[in-house]
């Protein structure tokens, strides 16, 4: 899980011929992409300093005018500032093209000269690197060029009439535009196109302030969102609402209670039996039979039988962007997370960390975040994996190796108890450096299939266990044994009356180049159905889209006899092809040391994301969310920052739906929150 660059000594290399034949294939994966400072997404400023869960900010309050909110800042306080490292994740530089979009109210006394929306101020020298700022009837955007500082003026726009305006500035080389509520662009011609080594390193961004009192801004402030790459203006405008157009809003400031309108003009009989409700999910009962709900966030029309709501119409929820949700520190560097859901309990993360002491956790999803629930005690934990069989719910971990004092190395399966809201051990199986646990059932039997990925002498050609539960002694007994070279990873599928398991393989001894096998299920046993060719493969993801059936392997590791071991390299998509029944290569994706795919779909569109780990030089990579676009395939629409990325998932909640992914370098797992519209 660390990209595979530990996964073999330096003495075992692949034959020269195999890197000769494979070298077209790959030379086009050396050149390492170029990636931009930071991901192309909405960068909404405003949340990044405001409180997640509402809590009071020094210095700041909430004011309602009219039908919106916005925030009044009353001092320069510390705590409406943050680091700019913490959007320039890949390097410290200011992107050239850019948007600003910002709505606010500024009263016709408040603005007697200039005052700041927001600054970038390095701080060891108190300098203005970038800033937008306006006064009565101009709005200036300031930077620090070649020559000094610059300044880009637009004149006779008035803000300063106690009204809500939206403004969007777009820069892009000499070319400057402002539009104020969607209106008529305005269009500045520049001397010198805006600077591409404009340096943040060691600045902080300054909201409603230059860092001091002086320009501090007194109106309220609604919307601040920094678009790098792009202009915004296609993406807020038309607007049915101009003046309060939406990039990104914070959530605190987003919603407001329903206004009830009545009318004392009497309606004809066939309206006055129609009622409409607004606002989140209410009851439906026989009482409100008959009665329609319109949800405003998910914009669908449903009516009420009686016992649930049905839907009339409902428009499909699409992906926009991905921002920051939660910083899970972990007591260890984290190799996998196993989802799961526990009755009348909620959502639950089980995740395997490396340290042996005090071990693995699980995690409660609790008030829209993850806490630490239960501890475990592990040995290098790979994996978990949560099955239930007969009704009871049962947790296995996948350990890597054995007690510190010598003991055999085993991993462990518990069980759920309801009454102690714990899980507690259960079963206690042998297996050797295991990487995996697969659960599944065939034919209302309940299996369990462990990935041993070498024994303790270093011989990585070991046979991996596929058990099977007894229900006379309810423990699960070996069923079949199946040859693996260095196994990674299980994924078991069916497709229609067929059952499949798919192993990866990751090392033979000698090559991280070997064959992956795919399994079918016949006579009470899987026998070999396909082989494919991997590259230290450390993981399968079957999927559906429509009547296909895909399966994605993550390539990890490429090791030659000569020159470096190449870590970016092709991972593969494959399509099962009915008429040859095989599965066919679909597509060829350029990782990095790949270790994991996550397949999902919000409304009508799928996604696959990728966990890259290492490119040769560095842990700290983006990994990338791929959308299905037909006969395109699958094409990159997000970028997302990650340290030794091991695993992804997927999950929604009442909260909305969430990528999670855990790091093998560091001991941080990090929620993003999926906004849809």
């Amino acid at each position: 899980m660390e990209g595979l660059k530990n996964l073999v000594p330096s003495s075992w290399h692949l034959p020269l011929q195999w890197c000769l034949l494979l070298l077209p294939l790959t030379e086009s994966a050396r050149a390492v992409p170029w990636k931009p400072c930071t991901d192309l997404h909405p960068l909404d400023l405003l949340s990044r300093v405001l409180p997640r869960d509402g809590r009071a900010l020094a210095g700041v309050r909430m004011v309602q005018a009219g039908d919106a909110r916005g925030l009044q800042i009353l001092s320069p306080s510390q705590a409406l500032t943050f680091p700019s490292s913490q959007l320039f994740v890949n390097c410290p530089l200011f992107p050239a093209e850019f948007s600003i979009v910002a709505t606010v109210k500024v009263p016709h006394t408040r603005v007697k000269r200039t005052e700041f929306l927001f600054a970038v101020v390095k701080e060891d020298v108190n300098q203005l690197l970038l800033g937008l700022r306006f006064s009565k009837d101009k709005v200036h955007l300031l930077y620090q060029g070649s020559m000094g500082r610059e300044r880009l003026s637009f004149k006779r726009i008035r803000l300063a009439d106690d009204h809500w305006h939206s403004i969007v500035i777009s820069i892009s080389g000499h070319h400057a535009t402002l539009t104020l509520d969607c209106g008529i662009p305005l269009e500045l011609v520049h001397e010198q196109p805006f600077p591409s080594d404009l340096n943040t390193d060691g600045s902080r961004f300054h909201i409603g302030s230059r860092r001091q009192w002086k320009g501090l801004f007194t109106g309220l402030l609604r919307q601040l969102v920094l678009l790098p790459g792009s202009d915004a203006t296609s993406r807020v405008c038309p607007s049915s609402r101009p003046s309060l157009t939406e990039l990104s809003i914070p959530t605190i400031l987003s919603h407001l209670p329903v206004k009830t309108l009545t009318n004392d003009v009497l309606l004809p009989p066939y309206e006055t039996e129609i009622r409409v409700t607004l606002g989140s999910n209410p009851a439906c009962t026989g009482a409100e039979q008959g009665r329609l709900w319109f949800d405003t966030l998910k914009r669908g029309l449903f009516i009420c039988d009686g016992t649930r709501w049905q839907s009339m119409s409902q428009e499909k929820d699409r992906l926009d962007y991905v921002e920051d949700y939660q910083d899970l520190y972990t007591i260890s560097e984290t190799l996998d997370i196993e989802l799961f859901q526990i009755p009348s309990l909620g959502l639950f993360a089980a995740m395997a960390h490396r340290a042996t002491k005090p071990g693995s956790a699980i995690y409660r999803w609790d008030g829209g975040h993850f806490q630490l629930y239960q501890n475990f005690s592990t040995f290098k934990a790979q994996a978990w994996k949560q099955f239930t069989v007969g009704g009871k719910m049962f947790l296995a971990v996948s350990n890597s190796m054995g007690p510190v004092n010598g003991g055999r190395e085993t991993s462990v399966i518990y069980r759920w108890s309801n009454k102690r809201l714990k899980f507690v051990r259960y079963q206690t199986l042998e297996t050797h450096s295991a990487r995996d646990w697969e659960a599944f059932h065939i034919n209302n039997e309940a299996f369990l299939a462990v990935a041993n990925h070498r024994t303790e002498n270093g011989n990585h050609n070991i046979d991996s266990v596929v058990y099977k539960w007894n229900p006379g002694t309810k423990t699960f007994d070996v069923n079949q044994t199946i040859s693996t070279s260095g196994a990674y990873d299980w994924e078991f599928f069916s497709v229609g009356p067929y059952h499949f398991l798919a192993v990866a393989n990751a090392f033979d001894g000698t090559s991280t180049q070997t064959d992956s096998s795919i399994y079918i299920w016949l006579g009470g046993a899987f026998q070999l159905f396909q082989s494919i060719r991997t590259f230290g493969a450390t993981d399968w993801e079957m999927f559906q889209i429509g009547n296909r059936v895909f399966l994605a392997v993550a390539n990890g590791h490429m090791l030659c006899e000569r020159g470096p071991s190449l870590y970016t390299i092709n991972s593969t998509i494959y399509e099962l092809d009915m008429t040859t029944k095989m599965f066919l290569k679909f597509q060829d994706i350029v990782t990095y040391s790949a270790v994991d795919w996550e397949f999902f779909s919000i409304g009508d569109e799928h996604f696959l994301v990728v966990a890259n780990s290492y490119d040769g030089a560095t842990y700290s990579l983006n990994s990338v969310i791929y959308r299905w676009q037909g006969y395109e395939g699958f094409v990159p629409v997000h970028r997302l920052p990650t340290i030794g990325c091991s695993d992804w998932e997927f999950f929604t909640s009442a909260e909305g739906s969430f990528l999670m992914y855990s790091s093998a370098k560091a001991p941080l797992s990090k929620v993003f929150k999926l906004k849809v519209h």
